[in-house]
Formats: C-alpha cells, structure tokens, sequence
C-alpha cells in the first residue's frame, strides 16, 4: 500500500469528519447501544499473570516502571464518549465504567477526555451551556441530573487513572454536527462581535481579547471544582484553512481585530500578530493553571510537523507555524507546557512525515527538558483496506522507548482501543503494556516526595482470612500506593488508589508464595516515598 506523502487529516479535522460518518450511521443502531465490555487477556488456567522482573537484589526491587500510557476520549460528534446523543443516563454511565475499566485492563494509566468541543460543556458549568453532544439539544442538563465530568474524575481515580481535562480554545460550533439552536448562554449569542464563521464553523476571534478572557475563565472554573490531573488543547488554534468555491484559500475574517490592533499602534505583521495571540493564551493558560493548583499539568497536543525553517532534510507537510499560527518551538522554549502530545499521526517509514524522525525532532527542541509523549494514530487500524496493520503501532512505541527524551504515548482515539481492531487490545496488553507504569514524575512542579506508608500487619486474621491482613495508610496527598511483591527470585509490581489501604497478601497461583512486600506512596506529581519492607516467614 503506498502512503501518503502530504500531510494527514489533524486531530480537529479527523473528530469532524469521524463525526460526520458516526451520525450517519447512528440512524441505523437500535435504541439501545451495545456497551463494549472490558477484556482482560487469560491464559489457559484463566488467569492473567504479570510477568515480573527477575530479583538482582534480594530485598531491592528495580526502580518503578515509568511511561505515560493515555487514551483520548472525543465528545464532538459523539466519537468515543457519549457514543449517540439519544443515549438515557444509565447508558451514558455505563459506556463511561466501560471505557474506564477497559483502560485499567489495558494498562493504561490516563484519559484524556473533551470536556468542551465547542464552547459548551459536558459538566454544568455558569459561563457555557451543557454540550448538544450529551443530551441532543444544547443547553439541555441530563434527565435525570447527574455531573458527568464528576463521575468521569471519581471513577477514574477509583481505578488508579489520572484524568485530563481536553478543550478547544477558540472552536465555537461546528454547523455540520450542530442539529440544535444555539442556546442562549452560547458565545455567540452573548458575545456575537467575537465569533466569526469561517467554512462551516464559528470560531472565536483569538485576535479579540474576549475570547481570551472567556476560554481562560473556562478553564480556570473547571481546575477550581474539579479535582483533575491535568488541561489539556489539541491543535485548533487558528481554523485550519478552508478553500472558497473557486478553490482559493479564504483567510480568516479578523479584520476588525486586526485594524483595532494597528489602530493601537501595533507593530507587527499580520501572521506575526497572530501568532501572538496564540502565544498569549498558552502563557496564561499554563500560569492561571498552577496559581489554581500547582500540581496540575498543562498539555498541548500540536500538529506534528513543526516550523518550516527548523524541519530536518526530507520532511515536508502542513505548516502549522504559517496556517493556524502555532509557534510550539516557542512554547516549548519557554517552559509554557508541563506535557507536548505532538499528533504523529505518519508510519515509520513514511520518510517525508517519519515518525521516529519527527519525534526526535521534537526532542532536540524540548530545551526545557518537559515531558513529551506523542500522539498515535492508533484509529488508523480498521476493517477497510486501508488499514495499519497492529504492528505499526507497536513499532511505535517500540521508537519511543528508544528515545531517553520520549516518555509514554497517547493513543487517538479510545473507540478504536474498546472494539479491538485487528486485535490491537490485547497486543497491547499481552505486549508492551503488559506491566503497569506510574506517569513519569514532573519535578519542574514540585520534587519533594510524599511520607512512607505506615504498614499494618494483623497475622492473627490469618486463621480466617487464610493470609494475613495488611494495610497500607498513606498521608495526605498521596494519590497513588506502589507495591512490589516478591515470589522466590522475581517481583511483581502494582499500582492502586491511596483510598484502598488494603493490601492483598495471597499467594500467587502461578509465582507461588509471597516471601516479601515493599510498598511505597506517590503523590499527585509522581514524586514517590521511601518504600517500606514488610517479609513473611
């Protein structure tokens, strides 16, 4: 099959047009959809061992296994999550347990879920109306009520994940997937002077400041009442551009912004001033952020091709630096981002948009050393034709892992993870994911580590619980326990929630007798505590 050598559809074009296709053919689905059940890979006993990590040290495990493990979660168009409009409550709820359960099952430790498409909201929120996407209509809460991104936060974290708040900055509506009126709290019937249409969508001016101050109070509510790990904006910054019925490019329609600009005694030129207005937002996106809560991590989720006059001989595509005036590199410099996700959505061997070689270039410009965990195109694998083969994928993060610079990965989109395309769920999980993996450390945020567990052990329950009962308390601010376990000469390694304190002591069917448990605390940034020993005779 020969690839393409332009660029790939984005991340934003890709939601519309998967979109599109969904509602096509939602028609045809009956009333109630069939929610996807977690697998979790067996062997012939029905059992799923963790393979372990042979002992080097007696009574020293190895470091924690690091590496970013996440799935994006689209709500525009009803791609991944909810998967219809029409769905009721408990079907909403249901595909969420499902969603989540799967990625523990997996392996994965994140999920990246948009929480505003398109300057609505799929949580009640006082500054944008609920999201068309959730209840069909605009504006319309869910019957009966209940706090999606809540849930979606609590159920996470049940299951050891982090949970990242996904939005589009300046994205207002996008008329094609839009089957309801605008509500009356939308930007563009409170504030109409600041959104433009461009093509088939409205979009929020970014040359008007309003658009700024909206988006930034956006986010900042959402980091104020929820308790997630991380806001994350992919890579609608300017419209991608869109042709007129000649086949000529349309520029965006700020003209008024832009006179307002020049007429104040701006200097600069046009896309110059654009990518100032971008640059802008993401400084204050990440300062608001932190002064909310410090332990918060900022990502951005780019196009994958960076400034023309930087590139590496032989790559080639969209420049995202002179079309949706994203100057990354800059951001990057800057220590503007705790997280880059740069969208590599290109085969390895597509030498004009090579994978390995645009992540290394990213590397080279990650100056500030931050966390850079690229973006799969892992919805390339399908039914058609077309499709990746399952391998591509795992050659990928086979690439990244050979990069020091490259931590972890996040795979577009969860929809084609919970179908198991070409069985690429369980290659996952039987392959590079069969281990668990804390979220690499962010010391830029805070580096001091959290108080060892305070272990308890009753050996007097052992009479009727078989095996002694353990209990790990953590302190405050512990999200995560860390326990190593060994059986003869090989440890096993696993992560649970803070919350359950109780740590099983069973022997293992298949390693035999547990001889000994380290366990240790992780807070919010990843920083991990002195473990604590505990050896059974």
């Amino acid at each position: 099959m020969k690839h393409r050598t332009s660029h790939p559809l984005p991340l934003s074009l890709l939601l519309s047009l998967l979109a599109v296709m969904l509602a096509l053919f939602s028609g045809c689905a009956g009333n109630k959809p069939a929610v996807p059940a977690p697998v979790v890979s067996t062997n012939a006993q029905g059992t799923a061992p963790t393979p372990g990590f042979p002992v080097t040290d007696l009574h020293t495990p190895p470091p924690a296994p690091r590496e970013f493990r996440a799935a994006w979660v689209a709500s525009v168009g009803n791609i991944d999550w909810p998967s219809r409009k029409d769905l009721s409550v408990a079907q909403q709820q249901a595909e969420i347990i499902a969603i989540l359960d799967t990625a523990k099952s997996m392996r994965l430790n994140a999920i990246v879920l948009q929480v505003r498409p398109a300057a609505d909201a799929l949580y009640p929120s006082t500054l944008e109306p609920w999201s068309e996407y959730l209840t069909g209509e605009q504006g319309k809460p869910p019957r009966p009520y209940y706090d999606p991104l809540k849930m979606w936060i609590d159920e996470a974290h049940l299951r050891g994940l982090e949970l990242h708040a996904w939005f589009n900055p300046y994205r207002a509506r996008t008329v094609a997937n839009s089957k309801s009126p605008a509500a009356a709290s939308h930007v563009s019937k409170q504030r109409p002077a600041i959104v433009k249409q461009y093509g088939d969508m409205l979009w929020m001016d970014p040359g008007e400041p309003l658009a700024a101050k909206q988006t930034l109070a956006v986010i900042t509510d959402v980091v104020r009442r929820y308790d997630v790990d991380g806001i994350h904006i992919d890579d609608y910054f300017y419209p991608y551009p869109v042709n007129d019925a000649k086949g000529s490019e349309q520029d965006f329609p700020d003209e008024v912004s832009w006179q307002r600009y020049l007429k104040d005694g701006g200097k600069l030129a046009r896309a110059d001033w654009r990518r100032q207005n971008v640059d802008r937002l993401i400084a204050q996106i990440h300062a608001e952020v932190h002064k909310e809560k410090s332990w918060v991590k900022f990502g951005v989720s780019p196009f994958g091709i960076g400034r023309p006059d930087r590139l590496p001989p032989g790559i080639t595509g969209f420049s995202q630096y002179d079309k949706l005036y994203a100057d990354v590199e800059l951001w990057l410099q800057n220590g503007w981002l705790d997280y880059l996700a740069p969208q590599l959505y290109w085969p390895i061997d597509q030498a004009p948009q090579a994978y390995k070689t645009l992540l290394d270039y990213w590397i080279a410009q990650n100056t500030q050393g931050r966390h850079l965990w690229a973006g799969l195109y892992t919805g390339r694998i399908t039914d058609t034709e077309q499709s990746w083969q399952p391998q591509e994928i795992l050659n990928q993060i086979a690439a990244t892992r050979d990069r020091p610079g490259s931590g972890g990965n996040l795979h577009f989109s969860m929809t084609v993870l919970m179908k198991d395309k070409k069985n690429i769920r369980d290659l996952l999980q039987q392959g590079p994911y069969q281990n668990v993996a804390l979220v690499p450390a962010t010391p830029w945020l805070g580096n001091t580590p959290p108080a060892a567990p305070a272990l308890t052990v009753d050996s007097s329950a052992a009479a009727n619980a078989k095996t002694p009962v353990m209990t790990a308390k953590a302190a405050a601010g512990t999200s995560l326990l860390a326990v190593w376990k060994r059986y003869g000469k090989l440890w096993q390694f696993s992560v649970q929630p803070a919350s359950n304190t109780l740590i099983s002591t069973a022997n293992d069917p298949v390693y035999g007798a547990l001889q000994e448990i380290q366990i240790s605390a992780v807070d919010r940034l990843g920083n991990e505590s002195p473990r604590v020993p505990h050896e059974f005779h």
